[in-house]
């Protein structure tokens, strides 16, 4: 008998997600804060028959791992990723199973930066409440967010909807960096003249694809995600961005060009489960409509890695 074993193909998308942004966990939070790790951890074993109340995030990884289905088995996986000790993590996992979310991995890390287990894991995306955890994932190349509390985050559809920020999200950020070195007017020229030079990849560029390859099983109408691309651009800035999707060959399903509008009441008129963003003003402004992630990257994140 052959001693080969066959591994299942990997799923089209695999998201890691912390504690802390699955789950609303801000009181056990602040009794980490007031009394340190052993009143944490007590406390926390103290209650793992209560079941935790869901987070910021866990509408949008419900739908996700909804995506799984018995003709599409292989769509998507979430994987916890936890600052927890494997201790204080049996709350979350028995809350996990009590929400009847299929999650079966997990990294429980004490403490420590569980950003260093994504790649191992296959990520393609990470969402945590711990701002230097999302650099230094950043930083290995995997799309990354900071979850921010207090975010609207009440599903109003049953697809999956995701809005994108342009510039320093999708995008990388040298577009961004002209129009801070030499304002509007300059900014507009040179994206006029250069609108057929697809702009380069941003952070979030492998995560959307991954995205657009689900949504490739479906039928336009009846697929079950929907994305949006709501940038502060506006004409004559829209046709680069235009061109360069078209050059990916990957579908945004709406765009928003707003030229400085205010994001969040568009944001909750698309319905979006979350929204990324890489500037803090419009995280506020969506924040109070709809899930927001902050992306630390790019000219408007100075101390991002």
């Amino acid at each position: 008998m052959s001693n080969v074993q066959i591994t299942k193909p990997s799923p089209r998308l695999i998201v890691a997600v912390s504690s802390r942004a699955l789950f609303d966990l801000e009181e056990s939070n602040s009794i980490f804060e007031t009394e340190g790790e052993a009143g944490y951890a007590r406390y926390q074993i103290e209650h793992e028959d209560v079941q935790l109340h869901p987070g910021v995030a866990f509408s949008m990884v419900k739908k996700l791992l909804a995506l799984n289905t018995p003709e599409y088995p292989q769509q998507v996986e979430v994987v916890l990723a936890s600052r927890n000790s494997a201790d204080t993590g049996l709350r979350v996992f028995r809350s996990i199973e009590a929400h009847g979310l299929p999650i079966q991995r997990a990294a429980f890390t004490r403490g420590r930066a569980p950003w260093r287990y994504l790649k191992d894991f296959g990520a393609h995306l990470f969402l945590s409440a711990h701002p230097e955890d999302v650099r230094e994932a950043l930083a290995t190349g995997i799309a990354a967010a900071t979850i921010l509390p207090d975010s609207a985050a009440t599903p109003r559809h049953p697809e999956l909807r995701i809005a994108f920020d342009g510039d320093a999200v999708i995008f990388s950020d040298e577009a961004e960096r002209i129009y801070q070195e030499k304002g509007l007017a300059e900014f507009n020229r040179i994206e006029t003249e250069r609108k057929e030079d697809p702009l380069p990849g941003g952070p979030f560029k492998p995560f959307l694809a991954a995205l657009h390859d689900i949504q490739g099983q479906f039928e336009t109408d009846e697929s079950p995600i929907r994305t949006a691309l709501v940038t502060a651009r506006g004409a004559p800035a829209h046709e680069r961005v235009i061109r360069t999707l078209r050059s990916w060959g990957v579908r945004i399903d709406e765009a928003l060009f707003l030229a400085g509008k205010d994001k969040g009441a568009f944001l909750e008129s698309f319905g979006a489960d979350i929204f990324f963003d890489d500037q803090w003003r419009h995280c506020d402004s969506a924040r109070g409509y709809v899930a927001t992630g902050h992306v630390p990257s790019g000219v408007r994140n100075p101390c991002a890695i």
